[in-house]
């Protein structure tokens, strides 16, 4: 469609303005009818039709001139943005490595080189040896903006390793094999995949998932060493709303394939040795039936919700495996969240009362629950490859202990200390304190909050506070360590994490109790939770800034919305704020797998109204806003880069106060800003320089 003279000197004024003039974005009259209802959008134009290739040199010109109006902003704050940035390196190990894993007669580890942005990948014999370097990463992203590694899989007979990369954002990986004799690579097997292949039994052939045009993994493929037929399939999934992943199981005798949405999941199995039998389905897709399996020898380990949303523990036989007898009972108290069947017993990962647990379940029945020495802390399993796990390899951690690494003696019942995040520009765990709160939301619900301060910090109001959130698809945000957040601590802000409904702190109810038709729960919670703090004298309203990304931005959206006068300022990383139009759209990535979490408006009017009520962008009105910034990665395929740009561009429109509101688009990356360990940290740092100015604290 031809621009109006209008529009088209709007734009050329736009794109000739300098780098300190605020931008302002074309509007450009959009319509669409749904129910009944006309949806007026005028930053439509904002979405490049070849996306996911953007090269509309208007989109390009606008997105050019937020980056501008960024810079210009963050300017004056670069002395205070190289301090924290200078703070956040000196807090990481510049030759960290991880602790070796055992898996097929060879120990594996990654290390950094000193200063290194990215890893590099070794192995020994486990019986002792010379140390072989598998993969260097930095070598791969030599000269390029952007560097993911998905990751590496060893063949059973150790010769050869698959890996996959990105170099983008788009999050579309190429997929390659390794001889480690000659350290030759193959030509790319796919430039379409995503997540781990996996090996079969006979080092022969790789099974990978590949990804279509629209981002959804919805094919297994095998591809076979030297073989220049085109890859066999071996399962596509025909629901556009369902996508697929393939893993193996513990034992590594069968290739798991599991498909499903947010909702509903259905499993088949291969075996490992030949890939090409008949899939064996475990049990056939059910609406609202969820379940995962592991495989020990003959038996088959299934966990699921089918008479409890807390989740079961069952067993089957492969040759009956639909047929399953209860091995473990469901809880209101216990939430089974994961499921690992070793060879002398089952680990399984459950939360009690928000808190994680890790219990081993053992053939005669026996059920041991490993303890951990603090009363909020975050546990995990970690990286355990082989059939059994006489020492089960763990991940801990607390908002005042940096993440550990354990491995837990099962014979024994002792917890040994492999590794301790070091901080190498020095950690006093005395000088932090942390608490667990329970506030109440407007319903009546008590919502936890996990707080961590520099001790000193006063609960009287008169100090700043910062509240993290994210509330959606299950998602619990642990009450972990963060190195980097003591540059917030140490200039005087608390830190506090608001547990809110939408994702599973508390159990699977707590999940399904934000999303849908009570997705509000997941806002009203947050900004409760706010108010909480206040009413306790932790915080004063109008002291607290908020910061969350990804379905966690679409919290920043509401909850500014809601109530703007609450913050101090509002921090939103790549943040699903157009959430109607997005919904609407069912050709673009994701969005018929997400309706089971936020509703189906095309089809429902109900489902139309309530996102129409809470969608930041739509609900967008003239008043004053704190300072806010927003971000956007140019090639993400998860939350695209022009539901921000729609939603600040509209934003600028309806403000009515002098607060800064500025927009960065990275235009090499993806959902996940920036790569490298390095660059991820200049970007945090820019982050918190933002917060603390906002806060009064730029000369701290």
């Amino acid at each position: 469609m031809l621009k109006t003279i209008a529009a088209a000197l709007a734009m050329a004024m736009l794109m000739t303005s300098p780098a300190s003039a605020q931008p302002v974005a074309d509007q450009r009259p959009h319509t669409a009818t749904w129910h009944g209802e006309t949806l007026s959008d005028p930053f439509n134009w904002l979405r490049d039709p070849g996306y996911p290739h953007v090269s509309d040199p208007d989109i390009l010109s606008y997105l050019a001139a937020e980056n501008r109006w960024f810079e210009a902003h963050m300017a004056p704050l670069e002395p205070l943005k190289t301090a924290i940035f200078e703070e956040l390196k000196g807090r990481v190990s510049p030759d960290d490595a991880s602790v070796p894993v055992r898996e097929g007669g060879y120990d594996y580890w990654w290390k950094f080189e000193d200063g290194a942005q990215y890893r590099s990948w070794w192995r020994r014999p486990a019986e002792g040896g010379a140390d072989e370097l598998l993969l260097a990463e930095p070598v791969l992203a030599e000269g390029k903006a952007y560097f993911r590694l998905a990751g590496l899989q060893i063949s059973p007979d150790g010769t050869r390793m698959a890996y996959a990369y990105d170099d983008s954002g788009a999050e579309r990986f190429t997929l390659k094999i390794r001889d480690l004799a000659t350290g030759q690579d193959s030509a790319a097997i796919a430039v379409n995949s995503i997540g781990l292949p996996e090996w079969t039994a006979g080092s022969d052939a790789l099974v990978w998932t590949e990804v279509n045009d629209n981002w959804r993994a919805f094919r297994i493929r095998l591809h076979r060493l030297g073989d220049a037929d085109p890859d066999a399939t071996l399962y596509e999934e025909q629901d556009q709303g369902f996508s697929v992943g393939i893993g193996t199981s513990q034992d590594g005798q069968w290739l798991i394939i599991a498909t499903g949405d947010k909702v509903t999941s259905e499993v088949r199995l291969l075996p490992r040795s030949t890939p090409l039998a008949a899939p064996l389905l475990i049990r056939a897709r059910t609406p609202g039936l969820e379940y995962d399996v592991d495989i020990s020898g003959a038996t088959l380990y299934v966990r699921t919700n089918d008479t409890h949303p807390n989740f079961r523990i069952a067993t089957a036989s492969l040759s009956a495996p639909g047929v399953w007898t209860e091995l473990i009972a469901p809880s209101d108290r216990h939430y089974l969240r994961g499921l690992t069947a070793f060879q002398s017993y089952l680990a399984l990962t459950t939360r009690d009362q928000g808190l994680d647990q890790i219990r081993l379940h053992f053939p005669d029945g026996r059920d041991v629950r490993i303890p951990f020495p603090e009363a909020s802390y975050t546990a995990s399993l970690g990286d355990n490859r082989e059939a059994d796990a006489p020492r089960l390899r763990l991940g801990y951690a607390s908002m005042v202990t940096p993440a550990t690494v354990y491995d837990y003696d099962v014979a024994r019942a002792e917890l040994l200390t492999r590794k301790v995040q070091a901080i190498p520009s020095g950690y006093d765990a005395s000088l932090y304190a942390t608490e667990r709160l329970m506030l109440p939301a407007r319903d009546g619900v008590m919502v936890p909050v996990s707080l961590v301060y520099r001790k000193g910090w006063k609960a009287d109001g008169s100090q700043p506070l910062h509240l993290y959130g994210y509330g959606a698809y299950g998602y619990a945000i642990p009450p972990g360590f963060s190195a980097s957040r003591l540059s917030l601590l140490d200039r005087g802000v608390a830190f506090a994490i608001a547990h809110i409904r939408g994702g599973d702190d508390l159990g699977y109810h707590w999940y399904l109790d934000g999303k849908l038709e009570k997705r509000t729960n997941s806002f009203n919670d947050f900004v409760d939770v706010a108010k909480g703090l206040a009413a306790r004298g932790y915080a004063a309203e109008g002291q607290i800034s908020a910061s969350g990304g990804s379905a966690g931005g679409e919290l920043m959206g509401a909850v500014v919305n809601q109530a703007p006068a609450l913050w101090r300022a509002i921090v939103a990383d790549v943040p699903f704020v157009d959430v109607l139009n997005t919904m609407l759209d069912e050709s673009l990535p994701l969005t018929p797998g997400e309706w089971p979490e936020w509703g189906n408006p095309i089809k429902d009017k109900a489902a139309f109204d309530l996102l129409r009520s809470y969608s930041p962008y739509d609900q967008l009105k003239a008043g004053a806003y704190p300072p806010m910034m927003v971000t956007a990665g140019l090639n993400d395929p998860r939350v695209t880069y022009w539901e921000p740009a729609k939603y600040v561009a509209k934003l600028r429109t309806l403000k009515t106060d002098a607060s800064p509101l500025i927009f960065k688009t990275n235009m090499g990356a993806g959902h996940g800003g920036k790569s490298g360990r390095y660059a991820a940290l200049e970007e945090l740092a820019e982050e918190y320089a933002f917060l603390l100015q906002a806060h009064g604290l730029v000369g701290d």
